[in-house]
């Protein structure tokens, strides 16, 4: 079925119809194989799902309708996420749908939208984000990674790090330092580039686990058109900000602790631990925690439905969400005993379990999407202000 017979008024339709819709098209079409994946997943694994998304008109389900996207108001995207996380949909590399296209929607130029967007529909360019860089990163605002115009071009110098999927892309878009004599938080700039442009080197870095999901990228006098600048000069900080907030609230969703908490109650019953009182006691608190944090999502959710901006306060349901995951990951490797540093499945009498794939996600999840070091600093500083 093509995109161009899947336009329609989604947001015309009761909630839970389109939520059932949604439910509908995923346990019909989405591969099996893939649901609930233990790693990131790469380009050539992941790609077949995406064209058949791309092709039902489904890829960028938040763009508008007249940029080719299916034009959804809050709630409706809301349940299509959600449904998403329910039957275990992997993410495919997403930078140019979640970041890139709604960002030269708002703020892009004519040219640009109309050169990206249309490849990025259509699978062609595949977008990796250039943020943080060695020692500068959840403080996006040090970095040094630098742009000096050059007639036409810029020429760019730096290097960034933990950049995800690097191998797999296509393009990159990066904040560069544009103005060196400026305040800390001005004088960056939001630029795109080709990664295959002479001088871009890309390094992967493989993790404990063995995957190499991110990588680093090195930056040597590479030529970038200053047609590839989004934005104002100068203002990409700004610009960079108005993608964060709307991250963060997906990445406080409770169901990654939800399904940790359940692969912790599959694993007490392999291991004849639901009756251990201590251990009881634990899950208990653990299970309330999940609660809390579904309530606590749903708070913001509500006020993303109402098309409310977010303000510093959703830094709260990342810090929560990303603790909770971590302490479900850490009661199940402590469960395991002797197992719990054994990779891949363990053997119990009551069949298997894998215990190392959560403690590894959950270990970079406090950091990515801002630390949750500087998003207690956020807290701090909007209480503060509340107070003077």
């Amino acid at each position: 079925m093509s995109a161009s017979s899947m336009v329609r008024d989604w947001n015309a339709m009761d909630t839970e119809a389109f939520r059932a819709e949604v439910r509908a098209f995923f346990q019909q079409h989405y591969p099996e194989h893939l649901r609930y994946p233990k790693r990131r997943l790469r380009w050539d694994e992941i790609r077949p799902w995406t064209l058949k998304l791309a092709a039902h008109g489904w890829l960028a389900p938040s763009w508008p309708a007249r940029h080719g996207g299916m034009g959804l108001a809050p709630d409706k995207l809301i349940a299509f996420i959600e449904e998403q996380e329910r039957h275990g949909v992997t993410r495919a590399p997403d930078m140019g749908i979640q970041m890139v296209g709604p960002l030269l929607i708002q703020h892009g130029t004519d040219a640009q939208r109309a050169h990206y967007l249309p490849r990025i529909l259509a699978c062609q360019d595949i977008w990796c984000q250039g943020y943080s860089e060695p020692n500068s990163g959840s403080d996006l605002a040090s970095l040094r990674t630098e742009a000096v115009a050059d007639g036409d071009d810029f020429i760019v110098t730096g290097q960034k790090i933990w950049t995800t999927l690097a191998q797999d892309a296509t393009h990159i878009f990066l904040l560069v330092r544009t103005d060196k004599a400026a305040k800390k938080q001005e004088g960056i700039s939001f630029l795109l580039a080709d990664m295959g442009s002479p001088g871009i080197t890309v390094r992967p870095i493989r993790n404990i686990a063995g995957a190499e999901d991110f990588c680093e990228v090195f930056l040597d006098k590479v030529r970038v058109p200053r047609a590839n600048i989004v934005g104002e000069l100068n203002k990409g900080w700004t610009t960079a900000k108005a993608l964060l907030g709307f991250e963060r609230i997906f990445l406080g969703s409770p169901k990654q602790s939800q399904y940790a908490l359940s692969r912790v109650e599959e694993a007490a019953a392999a291991l004849g631990l639901l009756d251990d009182p201590v251990f009881s006691d634990r899950f208990t608190q653990l299970a309330l925690d999940v609660a809390d944090l579904g309530t606590l999502y749903a708070r913001f959710v509500e006020q993303v439905k109402r098309g409310e901006a977010l303000g510093p306060e959703v830094s709260m349901l990342k810090i929560f969400a990303t603790e909770t995951y971590s302490r479900l990951a850490n009661l199940l490797v402590e469960i395991a005993g002797a197992s719990g540093g054994t990779p891949g499945d363990v053997p119990t009498d009551g069949g298997t379990i894998d215990v190392l794939t959560t403690f590894y996600n959950a270990r970079p999840a406090t950091i990515y999407g801002g630390s949750n070091e500087v998003q207690r600093n956020i807290l701090a500083g909007a209480v503060l202000q509340l107070a003077s």
